[in-house]
């Protein structure tokens, strides 16, 4: 296996030393628009012991499929992970189809807003553009493996055990993600960072989130018509997260996982609930008052900028709070139903993720290791043979077992990251 990486920005350089403690490849290259970034990220998995000269750095523009294309060949990448942000997912997609290299993401291609109807239905849904090529994906004989990163991706994983092991039928899957993080100032005050992309928060939080109902689907005659869309910040519930996270507020946001669970899984209802807190949400309405969450360029004094790309730039870089976060991130699915027994059943599946540990041991704080670590997982995976597939498909496609045993064994057998699950 020779692995392109594409973004080496945290997660993708969390990515490359996770990757640097595995031996199921041959080569991995790290590419960035900025070469630098990328030579970075290489001297640092150097740095942290590797022996072979396995890693390589490498430029690229991931807004041109033809340049992505062109560098998968030049390298003879047969697998490539994307790591950078949703706005690249199909440059990057089609390049790789292109150039006859399977595809690994922590994202989906973005969704539209309906024009005139923003709150009925999604107009154009999150993945709909890669779901619309699966035949070419299909033909070509290569994988596409869309969010294969925390959330989606491990959430997706535990959706797919829950279902396989745990329940006989499902009322609903209900990805619930929070945290007890802390930022402080170099001052010691307590701050503003978000702990990924704020461009990408901001996308995902104010579109009109997306729920799936079975209902509705066998009423409308198919899967696509069982979706439908609520307003920001819908339906907020407190949930009690495990190991010491403790009530975070948690309200209905635009996700993956509502988009994928229902292809693969039998579930009366999918949701997904983040846990932003008071401050975070206060912060996107204003954002989206002042129209600071638009990504339609404005010139100011003779420049032009988008006032989201403005915002982004202003917050630290989610690559370097680590050293100034404290707490931990909970990733989880609540599946309730009827377990296998027959009896009602309330089951939280969750990978809690403490900031400490990961920057003591990897030097990347707990949000962006904890999306880092699946891909890898599932790379290995496809590696061996455990998982294969053609076609556009996501997690829930595959055995979660091997996966959550993989994720789980201590290392340098498995990668040493257990998973846990409680009774509600």
């Amino acid at each position: 296996m020779r692995i392109l990486m594409i973004g080496a920005g945290g997660v993708g350089d969390a990515a490359a030393k996770i990757a640097g403690e595995r031996r199921f490849f041959d080569t991995f290259v790290v590419a960035d628009y900025d070469l630098e970034r990328a030579r970075r990220t290489v001297a640092a998995v150097r740095e942290r012991g590797e022996k072979e000269i396995r890693f390589h750095a490498a430029q690229v523009d991931a807004s041109d499929p033809e340049d992505v294309a062109g560098l998968i060949r030049m390298v003879g990448a047969t697998h490539v992970l994307n790591a950078v942000d949703p706005r690249f997912v199909m440059p990057i997609f089609r390049g790789c189809l292109a150039a006859g290299a399977n595809y690994f993401d922590m994202a989906m291609s973005l969704s539209q807003r309906h024009p005139t109807e923003p709150f009925s239905k999604p107009h154009v849904k999150l993945g709909d553009e890669q779901f619309a090529m699966a035949d070419e994906w299909e033909a070509a004989d290569r994988l596409a493996l869309l969010g294969i990163g925390v959330e989606p991706g491990l959430s997706d994983v535990f959706a797919r055990y829950a279902a396989d092991h745990l329940f006989s039928h499902i009322e609903e899957l209900g990805t619930r993600d929070g945290s007890n993080l802390a930022y402080y100032r170099p001052d010691g005050t307590e701050g503003f960072a978000p702990g990924f992309s704020m461009w990408t928060i901001i996308e995902e939080c104010l579109n009109p989130p997306v729920v799936w109902e079975k209902a509705r689907a066998e009423a409308g005659g198919g899967i696509g018509a069982g979706f439908f869309t609520l307003p920001p910040f819908s339906e907020p519930e407190v949930f009690d997260f495990p190991e010491g996270i403790g009530p975070v507020e948690c309200v209905q946001v635009e996700h993956e996982e509502v988009l994928l669970m229902p292809r693969w899984i039998d579930a009366e209802r999918v949701t997904f609930k983040y846990g932003l807190g008071e401050q975070m949400i206060s912060i996107l309405k204003a954002l989206n008052t002042l129209g600071l969450d638009s990504t339609e360029p404005i010139t100011i004094k003779g420049v032009q900028i988008a006032p989201r790309d403005l915002v982004a730039a202003t917050l630290p870089d989610p690559a370097t709070i680590g050293p100034r976060l404290e707490g931990k991130t909970c990733a989880g699915v609540l599946v309730t139903g009827t377990g296998t027994d027959g009896k009602p059943r309330s089951t939280y599946l969750y990978h809690v993720v403490d900031n400490e540990v990961t920057m003591r041991e990897y030097g990347a704080q707990c949000i962006v290791w904890q999306t880092a670590l699946n891909p890898i997982v599932a790379l290995e995976l496809v590696a061996s043979g455990v998982w294969a597939g053609t076609g556009v498909l996501g997690p829930e496609a595959f055995d979660a077992v091997p996966f959550l045993d993989l994720l789980a064994t201590p290392k340098p057998e498995g990668y040493g990251s257990p998973w846990g699950m409680e009774e509600r």
